[in-house]
């Protein structure tokens, strides 16, 4: 099966930027999705891509901000974070699957990473 490994994180002021990347071994997978979960509530979408790259979607409050990529070669895929903001605090996780169409519940990924921290402070 997939499996998923990231890196990045950590914790910067607001309006700096932080990279995230998502390492997946195992099968091609199909769609890879962001999600964020703070202390106390629910995991929540906050952008997917597709495996060709070509059909993306990002949570509202992230839109314009945040750009998901990724790079077929070595498996991994990145989420460039720009102008962070203290609601963006949360452990960030990547999750995948074998589908090939863009979901936000995540219900519907089978594989998941560690999770990273990411701290914006005001």
């Amino acid at each position: 099966q997939v499996q998923l490994v990231q890196s990045g994180g950590g914790s910067v002021q607001a309006g700096g930027s932080l990279r995230l990347s998502c390492a997946a071994s195992g099968p091609t997978f199909g769609r890879l999705g962001w999600f964020r979960q703070a202390p106390g509530k629910e995991r929540e979408f906050v952008g997917g891509i597709t495996r060709s790259g070509s059909s993306t979607y990002y949570k509202g409050s992230v839109k314009g901000r945040f750009t998901i990529s990724r790079d077929n070669a070595k498996n991994t895929v990145y989420l460039q974070m720009s102008s962070l903001k203290p609601e963006d605090t949360a452990v960030y996780y990547c999750a995948a699957d074998l589908g090939g169409t863009l979901v936000t519940s995540p219900a519907s990924y089978d594989f998941w990473g560690q999770g990273t921290q990411v701290t914006v402070s005001s």
